[in-house]
């Protein structure tokens, strides 16, 4: 570990074997937490080459506990996180709004590390169950349209890495790989990004697999699509900018979608708009999320996909997706 570190160190590279070795020898247990600390700190300081990204992600697919869905044509909705922006659960929510829309999907997630309320946090203030069985994934996706994938069940060599995230309490590159190595390999991906750098590998990563994708960054710092202006947008069909008009709608301030204060305000918040309670605002941006993730999946323009999304929450499909999996739990 002391030679790779004095390399990063110094601004050399890693090779793509080289990267997934490491992750292999952490999840081995050969470093103890200081080294890992440490290895992770370096990626905070330092830009990830591609070869990196890649070696990190083929060891922690390697290690994970995959699971075969193919039956299903389903879609992740999965940012990075690590914007700082405090968002509510934006991602989570249109994953709910895409399933009401008739999109099955399979959303991977975690609970906060650099935010104080992750995907997982709020599903399980819900009364979401998690769980890595087959036959319970393969039942709420008939019934329900979603399953939630939550990331240890799945990636059970991490657990090494995990109590040191959480006490740096900041993002890492384990943000970047998040959206990276769902253990269903979905055929179709919807995934926010912290800043155009990372944005374009993602690109170049994407292109080289059969995956049918939108990458999104919000050119004012956000891992999704914020409304607040621009967002960037990458796909197999080239790059292109998406603004609040091409949704039909007005551009918001970054206050009208802050997060809650605690996980108890967050998931009165995801209530509040997953059943069309929520301000304009909030549903707009929910909307534009979702739509860009069904126009994703079904091939159809960003205003189309905003369509059905709202459709979804108007309707009440959406929220009887969350209730449908909240039955599932009890069971």
């Amino acid at each position: 570990m002391k030679a790779i570190l004095n390399r990063l160190i110094n601004h050399q590279k890693l090779s793509k074997e080289e990267s997934r070795q490491m992750i292999i020898n952490i999840a081995d247990g050969q470093y103890n937490s200081s080294q890992i600390a440490s290895f992770l700190t370096v990626y905070m300081m330092r830009s990830i080459s591609l070869d990196e990204l890649e070696g990190f992600r083929s060891a922690l697919l390697e290690l994970c506990i995959l699971i075969d869905l193919d039956e299903y044509d389903t879609i992740d909705l999965c940012g990075t996180g690590g914007d700082g922006k405090d968002t509510f659960n934006i991602s989570t929510l249109s994953s709910f709004v895409t399933a009401g829309a008739g999109v099955k999907v399979t959303k991977h997630g975690n609970y906060g590390v650099s935010s104080g309320c992750g995907s997982s946090n709020v599903l399980e203030a819900l009364g979401v169950k998690f769980s890595n069985k087959k036959n319970f994934l393969k039942r709420c996706l008939d019934e329900a349209g979603i399953c939630i994938l939550h990331a240890p069940l799945f990636h059970p060599a991490m657990k090494n890495i995990a109590p040191v995230r959480r006490e740096l309490g900041v993002k890492t590159f384990f943000n970047m790989l998040g959206p990276l190595v769902n253990p269903v390999l979905p055929k179709n991906q919807l995934t926010g990004v912290f800043n155009l750098e990372l944005a374009r590998l993602y690109n170049y990563l994407f292109q080289k697999t059969n995956i049918n994708f939108t990458i999104l960054y919000g050119l004012d710092g956000y891992d999704e699509i914020s409304l607040t202006g621009p967002t960037k947008v990458f796909s197999k069909n080239g790059e292109s900018v998406l603004t609040s008009q091409d949704f039909g709608v007005t551009t918001i301030a970054a206050k009208e979608i802050s997060g809650g204060e605690d996980i108890n305000s967050s998931a009165k918040i995801f209530l509040d708009v997953i059943q069309n309670k929520g301000t304009t605002a909030q549903q707009n941006v929910v909307c534009a999320n979702s739509g860009i993730a069904i126009a994703t999946a079904l091939r159809l323009s960003p205003i189309e996909g905003f369509e059905k999304a709202k459709e979804s929450i108007l309707s009440g499909k959406a929220f009887n997706a969350l209730k449908k999996l909240q039955n599932l739990s009890e069971k």
